[in-house]
C-alpha cells in the first residue's frame, strides 16, 4: 500500500510539474500534410527536406491556430519514383491515393513530380476534395490551364513555382540581351524525351523563329542517356551561339562535361537542367561546368537577396541539411507550408473549400517575392521585381560559384563567356 501511494504521489508530482512547465499533458491532433515526391531524384529531395524545414520552424512557433486550437503540422512522405525511367503513371497515382486513404492527408503538398503524372492525379484529387500545392518540377502549362478551364472540378489544384512558359519568356529575355550586346543569333535546342521538355522545345523553336533567331536544330535524347556528343558535334557544325537544355534527369552533367571537352563555342542555357542547379555540380564535372546557365525557376534556389526571407531561408535550409539550396523545388516547397498555414488560419478551419477560398486570396511577401495566386487558375503570379510577384532566378557558375544573373532586380553577377567562344 505504502509502495502504490508513493508512485501515486510521483505521478501527481510529474504531471503537476508539466503543466507547470507549459508542456502539454496530451498532444494536439497534427494537421497531416501528404507529399508524393520522387525522393531519389533532385526535384524530390529537396523539396522533401524545404516541407520539413518549414514544418520544424511553424511547429517550435506554436503550431497552427485553427479557429483557436493551436495544432502541429505532419508530414508523410511517399515516394512516387515518377521521375525514374519506365516507371508508369499509375504508380504516383498509387502513392497519391494512399496518402489520402492510409496517411489520411488533411493536405497534399509537393508532387507528383513529372507533369504527366500531376495532370494525372488531377482527377483523384477531384474526387476526394483535398487541397494541393504543386512545388516541385511539374512545368507544364496544361496544369494551371486546367483549373481555369475546368474550375468547378480542379479548384482544389494550386501551383505555387514558376511554369514553362514564363521561363521561355526569361530564357528570351537573356537571348536577346545576348544578341544585342554579342550578336547571337543560332540557337540549338537539346530536350529529354518527357512530356514537359518536349513541349518547352517545340515552344522554343516556335517562339525563337518568330523573333528572328535561327534555330539550327532540336535534338531529344532519352531519360538515362550518357552520350551527347553527337548533338553537341551538330550544335558546333552549324556555328551555334547559345545551346538551349531542357533537362531534368542527373545525366545532363555528362552533357556539361562533353561541351567543355569538346570546347563547343557555344554557351551552354538551361532551362530546366537539374545537374547544374545543385551546390555539387562543380565537383561533380571537376569544375568542367563553368560559365553553364541555368535557371532555378524561384529565387532563393540560389543564393540572393530578394527579399529579407531569402538569405534566412538559404542559411537555415544549409545548417539543417548541411549542403545549400539545391535547385527547382526547394524555396516554393518551403513557402507552400507557410502559405498553407496562412490559408488555414484564416478560414479557420481545415475543410477543404474554406481553404480553397482563403488560398485565393493568398497575399504574402516570402522567399521569392510577394506570393499571390491567379483566382482563375490557381497558378502563381510571376514577376520580375519581388516587390510585385514570384521572381525566378537564373545562375551562372562562375569559379565555382551559382552567380545569379537573372533577373536584374535581384542579380549578382552578369553573364560571362568562356574564352573560347571568340567573343
Amino acid at each position: 500500500m505504502k509502495g502504490n501511494a508513493t508512485r501515486g504521489f510521483f505521478i501527481i508530482l510529474f504531471a503537476v510539474m508539466l503543466m507547470l512547465s507549459g508542456t502539454p499533458v496530451k498532444a494536439e491532433k497534427p494537421i497531416i500534410i501528404g507529399s508524393p515526391l520522387s525522393t531519389a531524384y533532385l526535384y524530390g529531395w529537396d523539396a522533401e527536406r524545404a516541407i520539413k524545414l518549414a514544418i520544424s520552424e511553424i511547429n517550435a512557433a506554436g503550431g497552427v491556430n485553427v479557429g483557436g486550437q493551436k495544432r502541429p503540422f505532419k508530414v508523410e512522405v511517399i515516394d512516387t519514383r515518377d521521375l525514374e525511367p519506365g516507371v508508369p503513371v499509375s504508380e504516383a497515382l498509387l502513392a497519391v491515393e494512399k496518402l489520402i486513404l492510409d496517411k489520411n492527408a488533411d493536405f497534399i503538398v509537393g508532387g507528383p513530380v513529372r507533369s504527366e503524372a500531376a495532370l494525372a492525379a488531377m482527377p483523384l484529387l477531384s474526387k476526394y476534395k483535398k487541397v494541393s500545392i504543386l512545388t516541385t518540377g511539374v512545368l507544364t502549362p496544361k496544369y494551371h490551364a486546367m483549373v481555369a478551364k475546368q474550375y468547378d472540378k480542379f479548384k482544389y489544384c494550386f501551383r505555387i513555382h514558376g511554369e514553362a512558359k514564363n521561363l521561355v519568356g526569361e530564357m528570351f529575355a537573356n537571348f536577346t540581351e545576348l544578341k544585342e550586346k554579342h550578336g547571337f543569333n543560332n540557337l540549338f535546342i537539346i530536350a529529354q524525351d518527357v512530356s514537359h521538355a518536349r513541349g518547352a522545345a517545340k515552344v522554343m523553336n516556335a517562339v525563337a523563329s518568330k523573333k528572328g533567331w535561327n534555330v539550327t536544330g532540336v535534338e531529344i535524347y532519352p531519360t538515362g542517356a550518357t552520350d551527347f556528343s553527337m548533338g553537341l558535334l551538330k550544335a558546333k557544325k552549324s556555328k551555334t551561339e547559345i545551346i538551349n537544355i531542357w533537362m531534368d534527369m542527373p545525366e545532363s552533367a555528362i552533357l556539361l562535361k562533353q561541351w567543355y571537352e569538346l570546347k563547343i563555342p557555344a554557351l551552354p542555357f538551361g532551362s530546366t537542367l537539374a545537374a547544374a542547379e545543385q551546390p555539387g555540380f562543380w565537383k561533380a564535372t571537376e569544375g568542367k561546368g563553368e560559365f553553364t546557365l541555368c535557371n532555378v525557376v524561384n529565387a532563393g534556389n540560389a543564393p540572393s537577396e530578394a527579399t529579407p526571407w531569402t538569405m534566412k531561408f538559404y542559411k537555415a535550409y544549409t545548417d539543417m541539411w548541411g549542403v545549400e539550396p539545391e535547385g527547382l523545388g526547394t524555396s516554393s516547397s518551403y513557402m507552400a507550408v507557410y502559405v498553407l498555414r496562412d490559408a488555414i488560419e484564416r478560414a479557420g478551419s481545415l475543410d477543404s473549400d474554406k481553404v480553397v477560398t482563403e488560398l485565393e486570396k493568398t497575399d504574402v511577401m516570402g522567399v521569392y517575392g510577394r506570393l499571390r495566386f491567379d483566382p482563375k487558375s490557381h497558378q502563381v503570379i510571376p514577376a520580375t521585381d519581388p516587390e510585385k510577384g514570384a521572381v525566378g532566378s537564373i545562375l551562372q557558375w562562375q569559379a565555382g560559384k551559382r552567380i545569379v544573373v537573372y533577373p536584374k532586380s535581384i542579380a549578382t553577377g552578369s553573364i560571362q563567356l568562356p574564352p573560347w567562344m571568340g567573343k
